[in-house]
């Protein structure tokens, strides 16, 4: 008989990034926290972004500056106030940042070196080199592992939130408030589902990226939070908004794409085609620093009209020691691959790389569940509208986790624990042909998601996604129902939810704006909502 273990913690996190973790410092001081890691810590979107964070830190920015560029990226969607609130609240989070230990590069005179991103009017963009990520989470770790407070759980991963539905009761948005006690969590190690009851739930799972077969993101991504949310009847939108990134390295079989940072487009880095000729300046007046969806879809195009499978990126007339300097990630990374990015084009083609939408929140980082907050790429705050603008994710993340830690910090404790919430329902069996349907099914989800809901959509193309995908969720929910539970079969049903919402939620937006592109309706709709 497997021994399940009934946890108790005042702050549940279900997520090991920037979000997460941030959120984890923030509240700790509060109360315990259990900080919930599919992996490891070090596994997360936060720790593979390369370009950096955005804030206004010099005398000839303003905020007013970095407001309209997100205003106009993400295409007449944004929430203003939201928008508002991450570029005012940006620096002193920066600050915070520095304190828990991120060393971000600095000129001569002490100052932030900063960078140019795609969409940004001025030089904003704070950086580590070109692996301001890894900086970040290593950073958090580090805090986050000498906080005595905070106990870490690697490689558990959360199966489903729990609410009044697993005390037996019917949930439907109209007639029940809904509210979240905790989770159901399988220990990798052990494979036993624990129960973790929480005061608080922070949902900080992250993205979508492996629901498409070409992504930037790491195999981690597989939109658990946003299926789970989903499950439990939580408010789920913008799902359409699906950032590909447009420079991933072209290198077919590597798994996730190595990006190539849109840092190296601010530095000078130009799009062309394989004959060498430049392409931006058919599309959009600021060329190879155009917001991602245009250039996405620009390098889109010219693939498909030449038929090719990639551009390049050229730095070549660039100085060859500064290039090192700037990048040397994407440098020796290159040179792995027997490509001298000094010498030679780099091949790119776009990726997944971010979700715009997700689990809705207000300005306190409340979900529609009570009880449970989101935060990171799995949420969507208004921030990003229909397009985020570059290196605005991380710093929304640190704002956001601030809102979420000054609004639950004084509450959390007139929650109660739910001790009637059952232990896990193990029943079941599994069988080795049960693996080799959840590996192939997988992988169609990602086929069928990169062939017909990528940058460019139609009417006809999403039914047929459709329409594939309800018989792969007819499957897996039966495969599900009659087996043990594990890792796969859960990441099968999250990417196949997800896919659904982005699928149906495309197929409601009846007109091109930001990352999502239909044929069907070339025209905004000037009375759409996020």
């Amino acid at each position: 008989m497997k021994q399940k273990i009934v946890y108790k913690y005042d702050f549940l996190i279900i997520g090991s990034g920037i979000a997460g973790m941030s959120y984890a410092l923030k509240v700790a001081k509060y109360g315990k926290v259990a900080l919930v890691a599919k992996t490891k810590l070090e596994d997360g979107n936060t720790f593979y972004a390369q370009g950096g964070i955005a804030s206004v830190t010099n005398p000839w920015d303003n905020f007013e500056k970095h407001i309209d560029d997100t205003l106009d990226a993400g295409a007449g969607l944004c929430n203003r106030t939201v928008v508002e609130q991450v570029v005012k609240d940006a620096p002193k989070q920066i600050l915070e940042l520095v304190e828990w230990g991120v060393n971000f590069d600095r000129d001569e005179d002490g100052y932030f070196d900063l960078h140019k991103e795609g969409g940004h009017s001025e030089f904003r963009i704070l950086h580590h080199k070109d692996n301001t990520g890894m900086e970040i989470q290593t950073s958090l770790i580090d805090a986050i592992r000498k906080n005595p407070n905070i106990d870490v759980y690697d490689n558990h991963f959360a199966i489903e939130v729990l609410t009044q539905h697993h005390l037996g009761e019917i949930i439907t948005h109209s007639t029940t408030d809904i509210e979240c006690y905790g989770a159901y969590i399988l220990d990798l190690h052990t494979e036993i589902v624990h129960t973790f009851l929480a005061r608080v739930t922070m949902m900080a799972s992250g993205g979508i990226g492996c629901a498409y077969q070409t992504t930037t993101n790491p195999t981690v991504a597989t939109g658990d939070g946003i299926a789970m949310v989903a499950r439990a009847k939580g408010v789920i939108k913008g799902m359409e908004f699906v950032q590909f990134h447009p420079t991933a390295l072209y290198k077919p079989g590597i798994h996730p794409s190595f990006l190539i940072t849109e840092a190296m487009r601010g530095y000078g880095g130009i799009l062309k085609t394989k004959d060498g000729k430049e392409f931006m300046h058919k599309y959009d007046s600021r060329l190879s620093l155009a917001p991602r969806d245009i250039v996405a879809r620009a390098i889109d195009t010219e693939m498909k009209h030449r038929g090719d499978d990639h551009v390049f990126l050229d730095v070549t007339h660039k100085e060859a020691e500064e290039t090192k300097k700037q990048f040397p990630t994407i440098y020796n990374k290159c040179l792995e691959y027997g490509l001298d990015i000094t010498k030679e084009m780099i091949p790119v083609a776009p990726a997944a790389h971010y979700l715009c939408g997700g689990i809705k929140v207000n300005m306190d980082g409340q979900t529609s569940i009570s009880r449970l907050y989101a935060n990171g790429e799995c949420s969507l705050t208004g921030l990003h509208g229909a397009n985020r603008l570059a290196s605005n994710s991380l710093i929304e993340a640190v704002v956001f986790a601030d809102l979420a830690a000054n609004h639950s910090t004084p509450i959390f404790k007139k929650y109660s624990f739910r001790d009637d919430i059952p232990e896990w329902n193990d029943e079941g069996t599994s069988l080795p042909e049960e693996m080799v349907l959840i590996t192939q099914s997988y992988k169609e989800v990602g086929q069928i998601m990169s062939s017909y809901v990528g940058i460019v959509r139609s009417d006809i193309r999403l039914k047929r996604a459709m329409d594939r995908l309800n018989i792969l969720y007819r499957e897996t929910e039966d495969l599900f129902q009659r087996s043990v539970v594990s890792k796969e079969i859960c990441e099968l049903r999250n990417i196949i939810k997800v896919g659904y919402l982005v699928i149906k939620q495309a197929m409601a937006r009846k007109e091109s704006r930001g990352l999502h592109y239909t044929i069907d309706y070339l025209e905004r709709d000037p009375n759409s909502k996020l």
